[in-house]
């Protein structure tokens, strides 16, 4: 059985935390919180760690077994196959619309003629192989690209402050605390997307009493880093363009790439931020390829290579059926916040109470 280390647990989450939410996030809380809606994205990414700690206690009661395995013990056989299969249609639908989004991001910035089929197939090819490498070499992949990430976006903003008006962000709070409720609701879906993922990786995690202190602050870590990062990103835009304009702009953090000067000589880096972003998304595809497998592993006992081919099949189908930005944002927050959200909330704390329930009745 392969296992991951605690740190790489830790980028690992992170990636996928983030995942693509930099470029669509700022056009969501700025329509739902107005000027203020970049504070509410540390408070909702914070939920992360109530969530991570339960599934991390449910792990410790049932060890080298995923969040599907533990529900089929506590609440029965099938009850346990009905949430396994409702798993595994949203995992497989949501990881095929992330692969749409590296045509969108493409398509609108620096090859607007290219088929959509060369960017879909290029990114699923590269998913597939860190698939079939096992969760070790994904894990090793995340550890190499989200410090690069992280530097990225880091530059982006503080190469766009100069741009800055700062009476874009005033009044603070005018609007009372009413805004930042609906901003925190627009952000909630990203976390518990995570957890998703976090309920398949559980059979690879070490199961020491040290190691899981470690994957305990490894969660934290990564909610309040990645939670940090979208804040600024999303700071930076409505400082820059407005909140407004930020509203309309699908992907606002592309034009700050455009934006970026450097001396006399170097503008426009857009391309290699585009490319930074890339690993971003791959990494999140790729995670929702793993959870789709590990859930027909668990529910219909089915593994191997045709199997993730199967699935790479339905990514590929998922992303081509749904070819525009605009589509494909609606169907992204429709499946996030209509699906994700309320699958993962109940499930997740239904399954811990029950897990203490049983726990206490025993004794």
């Amino acid at each position: 059985m392969e296992r991951i280390s605690t740190h790489q647990f830790m980028t690992l989450g992170a990636s996928v935390l983030m995942g693509g939410t930099f470029l669509l996030l700022a056009t969501f809380v700025t329509e739902a919180g107005g000027r203020d809606g970049w504070m509410a994205i540390l408070p909702a990414f914070a939920l992360t760690i109530p969530y991570g700690l339960m599934v991390l206690s449910l792990s410790a009661q049932y060890p080298h077994e995923n969040l599907l395995q533990i529900s089929g013990k506590i609440f029965g056989k099938w009850i346990g196959k009905i949430i396994g299969f409702i798993y595994i249609l949203i995992s497989c639908y949501y990881g095929g619309l992330v692969l749409g989004l590296i045509d969108v991001i493409y398509e609108q910035t620096i090859m607007p003629l290219t088929p959509l089929w060369v960017f879909y197939l290029g990114g699923l090819l590269l998913v597939f192989y860190l698939v079939n490498s096992g969760i070790e070499v994904f894990a090793r992949f995340s550890e190499v690209i989200f410090p690069v990430i992280v530097i990225a976006m880091v530059l982006n903003v503080s190469l766009s402050i100069p741009r800055i008006e700062q009476g874009e962000l005033m009044p603070i709070l005018s609007e009372g605390l009413k805004p930042l409720f609906f901003g925190t609701l627009k952000v909630i879906p990203f976390p518990m997307a995570y957890i998703l993922f976090l309920a398949g990786i559980l059979t690879f995690l070490p199961t020491g009493k040290q190691e899981l202190g470690q994957l305990r602050t490894g969660i934290w870590r990564a909610a309040f880093l990645v939670g940090i990062l979208d804040a600024l990103i999303v700071l930076i835009q409505i400082l820059v363009f407005g909140p407004a304009e930020t509203t309309r702009m699908e992907f606002g953090i592309l034009q700050l790439g455009k934006m970026v000067e450097i001396g006399q000589t170097v503008a426009g880096v857009e391309s290699l931020f585009v490319g930074v972003w890339l690993g971003v998304l791959v990494i999140k595809c790729c995670a929702f390829l793993f959870t789709t497998t590990w859930g027909i592993e668990t529910v219909f006992n089915l593994k191997g290579l045709k199997w993730r081919l199967a699935v790479s099949t339905v990514f590929l189908g998922t992303a081509l059926r749904v070819t525009r930005g605009p589509a494909l944002n609606l169907e992204l927050s429709f499946v996030e916040s209509y699906l994700i959200l309320p699958f993962v909330f109940v499930w997740v704390l239904t399954l811990w109470g029950f897990a203490r329930w049983k726990a206490r009745s025993k004794v």
